[in-house]
């Protein structure tokens, strides 16, 4: 049996009819060196009624749902290979999959974590080649909706889509995985950000490539989704901006919120999905968005101290972080558009 090097950790919640498939694409990869493991949040076991027996994983079972972060802290915590990979439960990775990022993250010592070229099913346009992020907090991937061909060469990114990404060991044990308080939706962003204070870099494999049915479990524009992105992107500013940018990122706030109301008069954005997918008005999303900066300030205090441990630990200064926040940055105008 070869050296076991990468853990692939694949969270779960509905265990809906696509599992299946990520775990046979996941067993017809180019390189074995490879474990996997389905961490069922269901609190059902609905894992093992869905994948075939033949299929070689290994499943934990929650008796509720975690959230994304815990599911794969678990796995981490649980393995000792020097890489983690993580790919979501509606993804079908293609054969190179994992053998391109080990490539591309060995190259580079100073690389700590990996991003794949994600594309959406069924339109094949892509859904992201790494992440970009705003002035407010809200990140957003890189090349959304774009040809595949116009992000076919290798570089750096800021950070990884946890969809499907590659992250080494060292690096996690230094900045401490995934935050659990998180619980859904920009768990990734903060990861990458904690890493990138921490001095690692973040490759781009175009060749790793990854098929995916966005956003099967939580939908595109459900009540839930909409407060824990708004949350949470106020708690990655909380821990992760420089304090020039705390200043800053309520007035790109304001112009992203103005922008959603123009665009939900076009129809357009994610703002009008949220009302043509039956979640509700414009007055509902309001009060997610006073739910989520109520959220913020009843949590203050834990990502005060947060944050003091990021930056006491920092390898990089404020000013260059700054700079790799721009040099990474997409417009509130745009954030409202996608």
């Amino acid at each position: 049996m070869p050296e076991i090097r990468v853990t692939v950790a694949i969270p779960t919640l509905t265990a809906g009819p696509k599992l299946s498939d990520c775990v046979q694409s996941l067993a017809e990869q180019t390189c074995r060196d490879f474990a996997v493991v389905v961490v069922d949040n269901s609190g059902e076991k609905l894992a093992r009624q869905r994948i075939e027996a033949s299929q070689s994983f290994e499943v934990i079972e929650n008796d509720r749902n975690r959230g994304f972060g815990a599911a794969v802290n678990q796995v981490f915590r649980g393995s000792a290979t020097p890489f983690l990979a993580t790919l979501n439960d509606d993804a079908v990775a293609h054969p190179g999959w994992l053998a391109e990022m080990l490539a591309a993250i060995e190259s580079c010592p100073a690389a700590g974590m990996c991003a794949s070229q994600v594309r959406l099913l069924p339109c094949g346009r892509l859904d992201s080649a790494g992440m970009l992020i705003s002035a407010d907090g809200s990140s957003k991937q890189r090349g959304h909706l774009e040809p595949p061909e116009r992000y076919g060469a290798p570089g750096e990114t800021l950070l990884p889509s946890g969809s499907a990404a590659l992250y080494r060991r060292a690096m996690l044990d230094e900045i401490g995985g995934f935050d659990e308080d998180f619980f859904l939706y920009c768990e990734d962003t903060d990861l990458g950000l904690r890493a990138r204070w921490a001095g690692w870099n973040c490759v781009y494999a175009p060749k790793a490539v990854v098929d995916h049915h966005y956003s099967q479990t939580a939908g595109r524009a459900t009540p839930l989704k909409a407060y824990y992105v708004e949350r949470n992107r106020l708690f990655v500013v909380a821990k992760n901006f420089p304090a020039a940018d705390l200043v800053l990122a309520p007035l790109a706030s304001i112009v992203r919120y103005a922008w959603h109301t123009v665009y939900l008069l076009r129809g357009r954005g994610a703002a009008a999905r949220f009302r043509e997918d039956g979640s509700g008005s414009a007055s509902r999303l309001a009060v997610l968005v006073i739910r989520a900066h109520w959220a913020l300030l009843r949590n203050w205090s834990s990502l005060w101290q947060k944050r003091r441990r990021i930056r006491s630990a920092a390898r990089v200064t404020a000013r260059d972080f700054r700079r790799l926040l721009r040099l990474h940055a997409i417009g509130p105008r745009e954030v409202a558009q996608l």
